[in-house]
């Protein structure tokens, strides 16, 4: 049988030069960002009789509204860099209602009442009652744009792989299938085992998402998808029920009844087995989340410190920095959606593996 085999393609200058004005591009936008920030905030005045009260910028304030969702998506400061988000509410009185965050917003940008309509500290209220929030908020938008980008991107390989069967990958399908092929062949097929293929397009899929959302997440203004617990607290919760729902009699015996132990260690360890089931779900979620959120939270504060300490030999030396953990960021995104599926794979691989030689005891 004769293998074809491809010469491999030299990383060009061209990628390196772009990779590098990518990461250019990214530092300088977060410095814009914050220079937009420390002129709304830094040197705001308002005169109160004959005394004058300024309002120093807050650093905090800003990378938390960066961390946290919202009702309104800021690009930058502006008429035209903000999107008004629709809010969708349902309360027992009115019933569904739907309108734009904009009429939350008077003309100087500042939170006011809207039909009985409140927001404080991103939750909406009708007079002192909380609603049921249903709102496109910026994190959902964002999960909308990651699932349409991935959809498009994953649609478009699959036919060109159809298309160009027994040929040599192009284009887009030949940097998306050797990324593929090591997803199944070193992190899937080994830890699932011999029935894999069950579980191949989820644990594809949530590789993609995860990753998808980490580089997404890296562009300047937009949203911390993946760095939102909600969402790696669903996406966990996914894993655990497709884990335990695919349990056979030997994961559940190993849990309820662990063969092969005496009887009195057997009521110690259940306890210990039955958190486990639900400490598994649980460090998926908070890895995931802590550390797409570290990560943003520190450039955010590199990135700040100029317009804390007004200098720019600050704003050079952390400028170097952030280009550095920019590019930390980069192998984060890939680690952390590689980490997830890994461990993904072993929960479902263990709950689906033969025990057989349990039976010997």
């Amino acid at each position: 049988m004769t293998v074809k085999t491809y010469p491999k393609k030299p990383f060009s200058s061209t990628k390196s030069a772009f990779l590098g004005l990518f990461i250019t591009l990214l530092s300088g936008t977060f410095s814009a960002s914050f220079a937009q920030e420390e002129a709304l905030h830094d040197t705001t005045k308002v005169e109160i009789g004959k005394k004058e009260h300024t309002e120093e910028f807050n650093i905090s304030e800003v990378i938390i509204e960066h961390v946290m969702d919202n009702h309104v998506w800021h690009f930058f400061e502006g008429h035209y860099g903000t999107l008004f988000l629709p809010v969708i509410v349902q309360t027992p009185e009115r019933g569904l209602e739907i309108f734009s965050s904009r009429n939350f917003f008077d003309e100087r940008h500042e939170l006011i009442e809207y039909n009985g309509y409140k927001i404080e500290h991103n939750r909406i209220y009708l007079g002192e009652n909380p609603v049921l929030d249903l709102s496109i908020t910026k994190n959902v938008a964002m999960l909308f744009i990651n699932a349409a980008l991935l959809l498009l991107m994953l649609t478009s390989v699959a036919r060109s792989y159809k298309k160009n069967a027994g040929k040599a990958p192009k284009g887009l399908q030949s940097f998306i299938e050797p990324i593929v092929l090591f997803v199944k062949n070193e992190i899937v097929k080994p830890n699932v085992g011999p029935k894999y293929q069950k579980f191949l397009p989820y644990l594809l899929t949530l590789f993609f998402f995860i990753l998808f959302g980490n580089l997404l997440g890296l562009l300047p203004g937009s949203a911390n998808l993946t760095g939102n617990i909600a969402v790696t607290l669903v996406l966990a919760l996914i894993t655990f029920v497709i884990t335990n729902f695919n349990g056979n009699k030997a994961y559940w015996m190993h849990i309820l009844w662990t063969p092969g132990v005496p009887l009195l260690l057997r009521i110690i360890i259940l306890p210990v087995e039955l958190i486990g089931i639900f400490t598994k779900p649980f460090s998926l979620t908070i890895r995931l989340f802590a550390a797409i959120t570290a990560g943003h939270i520190v450039l955010l504060s590199l990135v700040g410190l100029t317009f804390v300490f007004h200098s720019w030999y600050v704003g050079v030396g952390s400028s170097i920095f952030v280009v550095f953990i920019s590019l930390i960021e980069l192998l984060v995104a890939g680690i952390q959606a590689y980490v997830f599926t890994l461990f993904s794979s072993l929960y479902i691989g263990m709950a689906i593996a033969d025990h057989g030689h349990d039976h010997d005891h």
